[in-house]
């Protein structure tokens, strides 16, 4: 086995490592994004308006399939990073192992239960008109057979995470996730079956798999599966069921507004509301970047270098809202536009003022992945779990009263309050269970409310100007702040490249 249990934890945690991985997470993502966005037009002419709305739907689920590993994915990559950072890995491959069965197993389980229950979903949960019954159908059913891939990737995704390989594991990702975009647009061309495309994105899926576990296998020969240990499951089972529960929650706060609109008012309405929603999660490419790359290297430190530790969550944070907010705000002061560009202009009147809302909503969304992976990483997944659980109590009755009062605006407004609770709640619950990160949130504070104030402003705003010029001095206050507040030699390295460039 290969490791890098020479490296210490100050080695692990270094912040030209974080650039580096950010940097080769986020591309990773972003070359398939481009495609994607691309396509979209395309998908929703070959598909059609209700058909696109199944569809967004069946990629919603592929997201809540992934709560189906009861978290062993996330907290296996925590234990492997842990162990490499201590220098103990002679039995991170029989951990491993025993991971990867009890995951084959899990996921074969749920597949089957989906697979049962999804006559049911189509037919009294949604409003499927009867003409596409069958069809909807027959999609799910592959979906929920792709399962067990779904949960197997991330796990395999999270053993290359803890060694860092960010930068092989990306360069062999680009390229075959470009198909899950590309593959649904061919499968329509030649079939014009959703169950086709819907087929086309688990063959990916089963590509990515192969791909992983090639990489994996070079840090682990044998990925442990001849010799597993499932006594090693137990401790990763106790962190894993909470990091289920959370993800589970998470998914339930992410998704179950389009569900709600799809049994209470239709699919065309799911369409216009999933598909701006759609479009500003594309912005999680930057956090999940910085979240794969901060969730190794604060498992290694945080108990031998708090210091360090906090100040990776600082970068983190800074790293995310400083590149999230410019996008966000012309987000919001361009909404109509970007979507009668992008589709035309039935979408740009129906989707418009739900992606003002959700631009907004989506930059506290975008923060919050920081502190919530430091509260996984130092152990504490309970504690985010917790918080899930007290936002679903209040904000899955506030969507759907406003949902009831306003339509698909008043489902948005519920989704942004409750990101921007999320947010500002974590870096409270990171400051109460890690003293040392106490300061970050404090220092963080102004410049997120100035961002909430501006977006405030911004959203009822009537035409273009007067958004720009309130979002301009947004950006510009906010900024102004989070410079104060970010790390001495980050600024100065931040300056010499600014100088080198100019000179």
């Amino acid at each position: 086995m290969t490791g890098t249990a020479s490296e210490g934890p100050e080695d692990r945690a270094g912040g030209r490592r974080l650039v580096s991985g950010v940097l080769w997470n986020a591309l990773g993502r972003a070359v398939p994004l481009m495609v994607a966005l691309v396509l979209t037009p395309m998908l929703v002419h070959l598909l059609g308006t209700e058909r696109w709305g199944l569809f967004t739907l069946a990629l919603a689920m592929v997201g809540i399939f992934g709560v189906f590993d009861l978290g062993l994915g996330m907290a296996l990559t925590r234990a492997v990073s842990e162990r490499i950072g201590e220098g103990r890995l002679s039995d991170t491959p029989s951990l491993i192992g025993a991971t990867i069965y009890g995951l084959l197993g899990l996921s074969a389980v749920m597949a089957a239960i989906a697979w049962t229950l999804m006559p049911l979903l189509v037919g009294r949960v949604l409003l499927v008109p009867e003409s596409l019954q069958a069809e909807a159908i027959s999609a799910f059913r592959v979906l929920a057979l792709a399962a067990p891939l779904v949960v197997l990737n991330a796990a395999l995704w999270g053993v290359l995470a803890a060694w860092q390989r960010f930068r092989v594991a990306n360069l062999v990702n680009m390229p075959v996730s470009i198909f899950y975009a590309l593959g649904p647009v061919i499968a329509l061309l030649i079939w014009d079956s959703l169950a086709a495309a819907i087929v086309s994105v688990v063959l990916v899926r089963l590509a990515s798999g192969l791909a992983y576990a090639a990489l994996a296998w070079k840090d682990v020969p044998g990925l442990g599966l001849n010799r597993p240990r499932f006594g090693l499951l137990r401790p990763l089972l106790r962190q894993g069921g909470w990091m289920s529960l959370s993800g589970a929650l998470t998914q339930v706060l992410l998704y179950a507004d389009r569900f709600l609109i799809g049994s209470l008012i239709g699919l065309t309405a799911v369409a216009f509301y999933a598909t701006p929603l759609d479009l500003v999660m594309r912005m999680w490419i930057l956090p999940v970047a910085v979240a794969q790359t901060l969730l190794p290297a604060i498992a290694s430190a945080y108990r031998t270098a708090p210091e360090q530790t906090a100040l990776l969550l600082r970068r983190g944070a800074l790293m995310v809202a400083g590149l999230a907010l410019p996008a966000c705000l012309g987000i919001v002061a361009l909404a109509w536009t970007l979507l009668w560009l992008w589709l035309g202009t039935t979408f740009a009147d129906g989707s418009g003022m739900v992606l003002r809302i959700l631009g907004a909503g989506i930059f506290f969304s975008c923060v919050a992945f920081v502190p919530g992976t430091f509260l996984d990483a130092i152990g504490r997944p309970n504690v985010t779990a917790t918080f899930s659980l007290a936002q679903a109590a209040v904000f899955l009755p506030l969507g759907a009263g406003l949902l009831l009062l306003m339509g698909i605006e008043g489902a948005a407004i519920a989704w942004a309050l409750r990101a921007a609770t999320d947010c500002f709640g974590r870096f409270m619950l990171v400051a109460h269970f890690y003293p040392a990160g106490t300061d970050t949130g404090r220092a963080l504070r102004p410049p997120l409310a100035a961002a909430a104030l501006g977006f405030a402003l911004m959203i009822p705003m009537p035409g273009f100007v007067a958004s720009a010029v309130v979002g301009a001095v947004t950006l510009a206050v906010a900024g102004w702040l989070g410079w104060r507040v970010a790390p001495t030699e980050d600024k100065a390295r931040l300056m010499r490249l600014i100088r080198r460039g100019t000179a």
